[in-house]
């Protein structure tokens, strides 16, 4: 019995000092297991993350620059009570140039625009009837962009605002006024409809080719004695070529 004794003890022995050896075994292995799964190819696959939409910054701010040649129209003239008005007239041509700034945001476009014009000259029969009529407009202008195609724009559009006009060098020998100061000056309701085309040139640059009609209202000349003369209606139809350059490059064509 006595060697039964010695081989319990002796394996007890043996067991005592394994232990600690199994232990740190099995701490190594679950330390190489986390090692694993923290590399790179054994990672999980990340999270997906939607990118950030960065707007465009786009402010849309332009200047133009206008020149245009005016084909004069009027609505008649009305002479002094007691006095016949002329049975035919005609309303001259001239030339206008013209400035402004606007903003463009997608399709709708805004301008303020100033426009100066040569005298467009009026003459009337019977009485050798004629004057100069000037005008010059302050106009607040709206648009519609109808699209782009090859980097052509086309567009239409309407305007109101003022116009202050001036008749000068009236002459007539069938209705006052016959003598005196004939000039004078006066601010009109005006308005305006618009259609064209604009191509850009350059990244912010773009040639509008366009046709205006603008309606300035009726003029009065002065006065003498035996009244004053009034011309009716007066309007143009307009050809007009400019420039618009943007302060920002011009969005990309859809």
């Amino acid at each position: 019995m006595s060697w039964l004794r010695e081989g319990l003890v002796r394996r007890a022995v043996v067991n005592s000092l394994m232990l600690p050896f199994i232990g740190g075994a099995a701490l190594a292995a679950t330390a190489t297991g986390v090692l694993a799964a923290d590399m790179p190819g054994n990672a999980p696959p990340p999270l997906a993350v939607r990118p950030v939409q960065r707007a465009e910054i786009y402010s849309g701010w332009y200047l133009r620059g206008d020149l245009g040649y005016r084909f004069g129209r009027t609505g008649g003239a009305e002479a002094a009570p007691g006095f016949a008005a002329p049975t035919s007239d005609k309303m001259g041509n001239s030339v206008a140039a013209g400035v402004g700034a606007g903003i463009k945001s997608e399709w709708l476009r805004t301008d303020f625009t100033i426009d100066v014009a040569t005298p467009m000259k009026y003459e009337a029969e019977p009485g050798a009837t004629s004057a100069k009529v000037s005008a010059t407009t302050f106009m607040f202008n709206g648009y519609l962009d109808l699209g782009t195609w090859y980097r052509a724009t086309p567009y239409i559009g309407a305007g109101a605002g003022a116009a202050r006009l001036r008749i000068s060098d009236y002459t007539s020998t069938a209705m006052p006024p016959f003598s005196g100061d004939t000039a004078r000056s006066q601010w009109n309701f005006a308005y305006a409809g618009m259609a064209g085309v604009a191509y850009a040139i350059s990244p912010n640059t773009m040639i509008d080719v366009g046709y205006r009609y603008i309606n300035f209202g009726d003029a009065t000349t002065g006065s003498d004695a035996f009244g004053s003369a009034t011309l009716k209606q007066i309007a143009a139809h307009e050809v007009r070529v400019g420039l618009r350059w943007s302060f920002d490059d011009l969005p990309p064509s859809r």
